[in-house]
């Protein structure tokens, strides 16, 4: 295939994928805390490490890492802790991210304009080897997270109070999903830009949940959205000379209404089924109760008592 001939589109594809693994696998987590735009305050933040990395000539994306980590945990830590003012400390910190990256972007003798697009919206073009290195280490690392710690850190998503009962660091662990929130965001920056991780995080998980009703199903199957659009939108940004990251989000959103189309069908013959057994008599004339299934809530207490 022409588009795997040369290195820049093959690390591009390589970035592309990393993303879409990564970004859902973390976004589920957020999204179970009602936290969907906490990627898009990070972002913000991750700015001014991007900033820093031009003046101070270092890798943008190690800079910005470093920087996001810190914004994180700062975000966690007023959302424990905050209580009437824990908005207005949340938008200093997002706006002035955002401010201070620009402006110290501008100060560095090799930064500019164009510079700091292609951090905001996405560049693939501009994936070097250094970043890619970065980009598979940090996708490496947050993986490792998710993954193996995904009963702790779905119970401290669901219900913080009975995680604590159970003797989980519940602090340590909220921490945990902020920093690796922090870290998705900066290995995702340069697929599909600041401003748009968010999205990717969110819509994939959203599009999923459409359709499936276990925790461990939605996570399956947001990473392959995820993996899906972002080298669709990949490909077509190649061919069709569009914005990737752009392209894939509008993707996403695409694969979220396709998938609410099939749903609605689906939960209604489910609603019939549920009310046709609940109201079937049995052979003493009693109503026979409709059978639900063990939510994920009930699963992840039930495992972490054992």
């Amino acid at each position: 295939m022409e588009i795997l001939e040369t290195a820049l589109m093959q690390r591009a594809l390589i970035a592309a994928v990393l993303v879409g693994v990564i970004a859902p696998a973390v976004g589920i987590y957020l999204v179970q805390r009602r936290q969907a735009l906490m990627g898009d305050g990070i972002g913000h933040v991750a700015m001014t490490g991007v900033g820093l990395g031009f003046l101070l000539s270092t890798s943008p994306v190690w800079m910005a890492t470093v920087v996001a980590i810190v914004g994180s945990i700062a975000m966690e830590l007023i959302r424990a802790y905050g209580r009437t003012r824990g908005d207005i400390a949340l938008a200093m910190l997002f706006y002035g991210g955002m401010a201070g990256g620009v402006l110290l972007i501008n100060l560095s003798p090799t930064g500019s304009n164009a510079n700091l697009s292609s951090y905001l919206f996405g560049s693939l073009a501009t994936v070097s080897e250094a970043d890619l290195d970065a980009i598979w280490i940090l996708a490496a690392l947050v993986l490792l997270v998710t993954v193996g710690l995904r009963r702790q850190l779905f119970a401290v998503s669901q219900d913080e109070e009975f995680a604590r009962v159970t003797g989980l660091p519940v602090r340590a662990l909220n921490l945990l999903v902020a920093v690796t929130a922090a870290v998705t965001v900066t290995v995702a920056m340069r697929v599909v830009g600041l401003l748009l991780v968010s999205a990717l995080m969110v819509v994939p998980v959203a599009a999923a949940q459409q359709i499936t009703r276990s925790f461990a199903v939605t996570f399956v199957l947001a990473v392959v959205i995820g993996t899906a659009v972002t080298l669709a939108g990949t490909v077509t940004s190649y061919y069709q000379d569009v914005p990737p990251g752009a392209t894939i989000v509008l993707l996403a959103i695409g694969a979220f209404l396709v998938l609410t189309v099939i749903a609605t069908p689906l939960a209604r013959r489910r609603a019939r089924a549920s009310a046709a057994v609940a109201e079937s008599p049995a052979g003493d004339g009693v109503t026979v109760p409709a059978v639900r299934e063990p939510s994920d809530e009930a699963t992840a207490r039930r495992e972490l008592a054992e």
